[in-house]
């Protein structure tokens, strides 16, 4: 299907469920896809940092992105990830994922190498001219160790080069700065401004984003989209009702013990251990070589679930 331009609501980053021998579990994924779309989601998002996309291969990639725009065959548009190093490297996660049928491409700076901002425009450019459809920037300094400008990222939307943006970069007055910048530019028409953040979702639509795309909403898809509807309607207390919800929700990602896991063993390890738990996936495991919760880590995760009314 056609993108929509702009992209709007919530597009949940789609977690990837895996079998224990650490393969794509399709019948799950098929089924948390059903869940998300019956919780009224806009699009979907797969092989991004909640779909584990850095842990997969080339070939399981394929398979979630084919299985995925298989399954909802034009229903919502699917966006896919092709996360790399490096442009060349970008440009066949591009041809295979818009083969399998994405409707849209996300990509981050290059990393491992460091970049001056005329290469990260340059990266997005290339990508742009190879891709038969529309390249969405992904901002996430954390992981790719660069902020995108947002001189730069209104410039390359400018030039119709960018589609749209994904913020996860924490930058919140950076992020108004690209929401001010869009709306002022007589230049810009149809871009996408949206937030990667679970916890501050209310603040971020206030500000003027067109939409979010969460972890979190994998676990809770009804209620990002209730707390959307609600900013959108402009019933601010409720809405704040609602995103505190969900923020205390999002606690559930500090379940795992950082002496023997990191932060995303710990987030994604909930996430998933919380779908299995809503029996949405049959296997909560993680990729390698990240370190599973224990049953007293997944048994917090469900008092999460039980205190935000899901279980």
């Amino acid at each position: 299907m056609t993108l929509p331009a702009p992209l709007t609501g919530v597009i949940p980053p789609v977690c990837t469920p895996l079998t224990p021998e650490r393969e794509v579990d399709v019948p799950s994924l098929l089924r948390l896809v059903d869940h998300l779309v019956a919780g009224g989601v806009h699009g979907l998002f797969v092989l991004g940092t909640s779909s584990e996309a850095a842990y997969l291969t080339d070939r399981q990639r394929r398979v979630v992105v084919e299985s995925v725009t298989g399954h909802v065959a034009g229903q919502l548009p699917v966006l896919a990830g092709v996360i790399d190093m490096t442009t060349p490297r970008v440009l066949e996660h591009v041809a295979a994922v818009t083969s399998a049928g994405a409707d849209g491409v996300v990509a981050t700076a290059p990393f491992y190498t460091s970049t001056h901002p005329s290469e990260i425009a340059r990266h997005y450019r290339l990508i742009a001219g190879a891709s038969p459809v529309p390249v969405v920037a992904y901002d996430l300094p954390a992981s790719v160790h660069t902020k995108l400008p947002a001189d730069l990222v209104l410039d390359l939307a400018a030039s119709g080069t960018l589609a749209g943006l994904k913020d996860s970069s924490g930058d919140l007055a950076s992020f108004r700065g690209v929401v001010m910048g869009a709306r002022a530019r007589s230049d810009i028409a149809g871009f996408s401004v949206l937030t990667g953040s679970e916890v501050v979702t209310d603040a971020s639509l206030a500000l003027g984003a067109d939409g979010a795309v969460p972890g979190l909403a994998n676990v809770d898809p009804e209620g990002y989209v209730r707390l959307d509807a609600l900013c959108r309607a402009g019933d601010w207390e409720r809405a704040r009702a609602e995103q505190e919800r969900l923020c205390s929700l999002f606690g559930m990602v500090t379940v795992g013990d950082p002496t023997r896991m990191g932060g995303s063993s710990s987030a994604l390890g909930a996430f998933k251990a919380a779908l299995r738990l809503r029996g949405v996936i049959d296997c909560p495991v993680t990729a390698e070589p990240q370190v599973p919760l224990s049953p007293e880590e997944v048994e917090r995760v469900g008092k999460y679930l039980a205190a935000a009314g899901l279980l």
